[in-house]
């Protein structure tokens, strides 16, 4: 199977021409956001208040990075477990969310969400934060900079490697693994 590039953000046509197990090498603008800063998002829009960025089409990296050393971007970017996000995220992609990427399992609610409003789940690999953290050629500060590492970032990323695992069709690729597991 050939790897796929993709430019963030995603448009309902990129997001429509992906399928659960895609191989996926992302090129352009996401943000990074843990449940911290999660909740503080969902908190702001029930204060009535704006999102520090507009998620719309954006992809949300689900990362706390560590301090750069001299010389470097970002520290270890590895993903964090998606599950702690699956509370806030179909709010987010109410709002026109088109990505995620982590690690693990969603909930129902967020696979059901991502089918309704156009939006795809990335895995990327656990584990691999140093390597990963070669792809990203900038970053900056967005909010809540008190959250240290989990505070709101926009990075730059270049060819960044993920999966699909879940797309807008309903398909789960975790699910589908053992599946063909069981049959083997």
């Amino acid at each position: 199977m050939a790897v796929k590039h993709i430019a963030a953000p995603l448009t309902d046509e990129a997001v429509a021409s992906l399928r659960a197990g895609d191989r996926v090498l992302i090129s352009g603008v996401v943000y990074t956001a843990r449940d911290a800063a999660h909740k503080r998002m969902i908190e702001a829009l029930d204060r009535g208040e704006a999102l520090p960025f507009d998620v719309s089409g954006q992809v949300i990296y689900y990362v706390g990075p560590t301090p750069a050393r001299p010389g470097q971007v970002i520290g270890s970017a590895g993903p964090t477990t998606s599950g702690r996000m699956d509370a806030y995220a179909p709010r987010l992609l109410a709002l026109g969310l088109k990505g995620m990427i982590g690690k693990g399992y969603r909930n129902q609610e967020v696979k059901e969400a991502m089918a309704k409003h156009k939006a795809v789940y990335f895995a990327a690999v656990g584990g691999a934060g140093a390597l990963l953290a070669k792809a990203i050629k900038a970053q900056e500060p967005v909010a809540y900079e008190d959250l240290g590492p989990e505070a709101v970032r926009k990075l730059v990323i270049e060819q960044f490697p993920a999966v699909v695992v879940n797309d807008i069709y309903g398909n789960d690729l975790y699910r589908q693994g053992v599946e063909q597991y069981r049959e083997a």
